[in-house]
């Protein structure tokens, strides 16, 4: 289930972001970026629409997911 980010408190996102960041260890490019740079980018990537915020019913988790992973997603739930 898709969590519009706009129904998530601003601290809670922040939080959710940040563990995505921390847990994933996302490569950004040649160049090292902050942790806080990681965190705006990945909210961005949110506010754009390009990545998601998802519920999954079955591990009782929210993650972060790229948009056109969505429907990979609905497939492993079936």
């Amino acid at each position: 289930m898709i969590i519009p980010i706009n129904e998530v408190s601003p601290d809670a996102l922040s939080n959710l972001i940040e563990g995505f960041v921390l847990r994933e260890g996302t490569e950004y490019g040649e160049a090292d970026c902050s942790l806080a740079d990681k965190v705006e980018q990945v909210r961005a990537q949110l506010t754009s629409g390009e990545a998601l915020l998802v519920y999954s019913e079955l591990h009782e988790t929210v993650n972060i997911i790229p948009k056109d992973q969505l429907g990979l997603i609905d497939e492993e739930a079936e």
